[in-house]
């Protein structure tokens, strides 16, 4: 934790160094996180660069609470989603149902296979809520723990949790119903 704070406190001075180890430490997990809860990869990798810009500007507003880094960045991400939702409502569009595979080129028959399990679990989730959607999302293509998501979603640990389970509920039924 003190790690944390510290590298926030570098990066609010601007020093380049410390926002770079940001970046690269959750470029990944924001990517796939927006990646998931709108499902275009071009958009999501054009709303990642957005969550960084919007960090980089508001990083010297930001007050350390004993929140990780991670949490307040999947704020700005979590709001940059809504935003795009709520544009997104107002103009019709085609969805691209592809996500991003997270296996090495090396094994084309593991990355079909792990496409394919994405796509499944990707129609499946569909039959979520909004809430439990986005619970799994962070949990899972974030890697966030609950604390975190906690704070990004704005609900107590325990609703995250209680959510968490419901969610993965709904999904074990859906998927047993698909499933040969």
């Amino acid at each position: 934790m003190q790690d944390e704070e510290s590298l926030m406190r570098r990066a609010q001075r601007r020093d380049p160094e410390a926002f770079t180890q940001l970046y690269e430490a959750y470029f990944d997990k924001i990517y796939r996180y927006i990646t998931i809860r709108i499902g275009n990869e071009m958009e999501a990798e054009d709303m990642t660069q957005q969550v960084f810009l919007k960090a980089l500007r508001s990083i010297p507003s930001f007050r350390w609470r004993g929140i990780s880094p991670s949490a307040w960045l999947f704020r700005i991400a979590h709001n940059q989603v809504v935003d795009y939702l709520r544009r997104k409502a107002k103009r019709v569009t085609v969805p691209i149902d592809k996500l991003p595979p997270s296996v090495s080129d090396d094994n084309p028959q593991l990355m079909a296979e792990q496409r394919q399990d994405i796509e499944q679990i990707a129609l499946a989730s569909q039959q979520l809520t909004q809430a439990q959607r986005e619970v799994i999302s962070l949990r899972f293509a974030g890697e966030l723990s609950v604390a975190e998501v906690s704070k990004v979603m704005g609900r107590s640990q325990g609703a995250v949790k209680a959510l968490q389970h419901s969610a993965i509920v709904a999904l074990r039924r859906v998927l047993s119903v698909t499933e040969p």
